[in-house]
């Protein structure tokens, strides 16, 4: 071995180093709760390297793509972190896309290995063939069917002697693929270097600590609860609790038995806490840290927590998948005297409001936000002229409009991307008017958010017939239903006879907001 690569090994600082660290140091701690399944840290830190060693004598390498198809499992967190491990780019995919949907992202992706759980072994294999791809290496994390190779079998793997490849800083180990104003999602390359600044960010601002016990129930796919708090989680020596979904009853029963002090979700979760009949019954006295974001928290919802649970502080956490995800955090302080705010930019992150030439924008101005940060993704993938355009003048382009106040904080007031955030999860509204537009009775379509008091913002479609057509909403679910998530579809859908626009014939979306606000 030469001296600089002897060098390069002693200071490798990749993602499955920090694991290997945390693992020294808190050995017996337990690290994972799924269940009957509890792993310490020492055993996750064996599952890890079993897993990327069985990965490897199945032909993955390191930069080979590995898609899971998956609900929260401490398995999840054994694969992802073995893909780290590896040096493998792991894809993790939301599991309510449908399988033509899942096929796109593996079309892009090339994948040469697939993860999945029983329930979903179906969609896989469609979504395999619809990407017209073979793929050698399918694992399936419960029995062995129709081809699919055991989880358990990784697990079993002797990587006694087995030395993991060298991982460097600025290796690409996530793809993640994020809704746009694109009709397909893009890839978001993440290295090691970015999710370490991100984990960061989110442990100094987020008041996270090491005597922790967090719940992790918003989907692991999904960067906001895996690298919010789950990567932190590991980094810090956190013990997690690991449910498939954020049920209310399950989680409120969580948290009473295993002594949580930390959750995140959506506010559409939170509400859904505040509502259940079991809140004022089960002890909560644990819980001491609670997160949202994805949207804003009504102000009378906050005031609620704050009552019904005085000894939360709370935090907002903005960002998007490209910042891996956090990018400014409003503080539990000023959860109140500025809601609403998105608020400073964390740690790590610094960040700007500007015109459309790249001027910063006076206080109160609206402008677009713009990033500087180690946290921000290492570009899209296979798309140079998307990267071009985000990284344009040395800074990230969010796409999102914000105005701030003399103090540094933001508030977000639009979305460039006309991106709607509905139940915590990202709908590009362009998607749905494509999808829309494939019925044959379609002549026009908008797609926009409303506010919804269980959503958030609810997807909402005001639709153009073509002349004699007949076409009904109920026809347009329908079509809907069989071409979209259940996520992505229209929560509302009005037949109109001309949709409003200005002189160039644009579409006027904020005058239909108003009008069916």
């Amino acid at each position: 071995m030469s001296t600089t690569t002897e060098m390069d090994t002693a200071r490798a600082n990749g993602l499955g180093e920090v694991l290997r660290r945390s693992a020294a140091r808190f050995r017996d701690k337990t690290a994972i709760i799924d269940g009957e399944t509890r792993w310490s840290f020492r055993e996750l830190d064996a599952i890890v390297s079993s897993v990327a060693a069985g990965l490897e004598a199945r032909g993955v390498a390191k930069g080979d793509r590995i898609a899971l198809l998956s609900r929260n499992s401490a398995d999840f967190a054994a694969i992802a972190w073995g893909a780290a491990r590896l040096g493998a780019i792991l894809v993790p995919i939301n599991f309510m896309l449908t399988a033509d949907e899942v096929g796109y992202i593996l079309g892009d992706a090339e994948p040469v290995a697939f993860i999945t759980q029983p329930e979903f072994v179906g969609t896989a294999d469609a979504a395999i063939e619809a990407s017209g791809r073979e793929i050698a290496t399918r694992v399936v994390t419960g029995d062995a069917t129709g081809g699919w190779t055991p989880f358990a079998e990784l697990v079993a793997t002797d990587a006694s002697g087995w030395t993991a490849p060298l991982v460097a800083d600025d290796d690409p180990i996530r793809l993640m693929y994020t809704s746009g104003t694109e009709s397909r999602p893009k890839g978001a390359l993440l290295t090691s270097r970015a999710l370490q600044a991100e984990y960061l960010s989110a442990i100094i601002d987020g008041g996270m600590t090491g005597d922790d016990v967090d719940l992790h129930t918003l989907p692991l796919y999904h960067c906001a609860q895996l690298d919010c708090f789950l990567g932190p989680d590991i980094m810090l020596g956190v013990t997690s609790i690991i449910l498939p979904a954020p049920d209310p009853a399950t989680v409120l029963a969580a948290i009473a038995e295993h002594g949580v002090t930390k959750y995140f979700a959506p506010p559409t979760v939170w509400i859904g806490l505040l509502r259940h009949a079991d809140f004022d019954g089960t002890d909560l006295s644990s819980l001491r840290k609670g997160y949202y974001g994805a949207s804003p928290m009504p102000v009378e919802v906050l005031k609620e927590i704050q009552q019904r649970l005085p000894e939360v502080d709370l935090w907002n956490f903005y960002g998007q998948t490209e910042l891996a995800p956090v990018a400014t955090i409003l503080p539990p302080h000023e959860q109140l005297s500025h809601a609403g705010s998105a608020g400073f930019p964390v740690l790590n992150v610094e960040t700007r409001l500007v015109d459309d030439d790249g001027n910063e924008v006076a206080v109160g101005e609206i402008g677009e936000v713009v990033h500087r940060s180690p946290q921000i993704a290492a570009g899209y993938w296979r798309n140079p002229e998307k990267t071009a355009e985000a990284f344009h003048g040395g800074w990230f382009h969010s796409g999102d409009l914000a105005i701030a106040d003399d103090e540094g904080r933001i508030t977000i007031v639009d979305r460039k991307k006309d991106m709607i955030k509905t139940g915590g999860e990202n709908v590009a509204s362009r998607e749905v008017e494509e999808a829309i537009y494939q019925h044959p009775d379609v002549a026009e379509v908008a797609v926009f958010a409303l506010p919804d008091p269980k959503w958030v913002e609810a997807v909402t479609a005001t639709v153009v017939a073509k002349e004699g057509s007949g076409l009904t909403a109920e026809a347009l679910a329908e079509h809907c239903a069989g071409v979209l998530a259940p996520y992505k579809r229209p929560k509302r859908i009005e037949i109109l006879t001309e949709l409003p626009k200005n002189p160039s014939g644009k579409i006027l979306k904020r005058e239909l907001k108003l009008r069916y606000s």
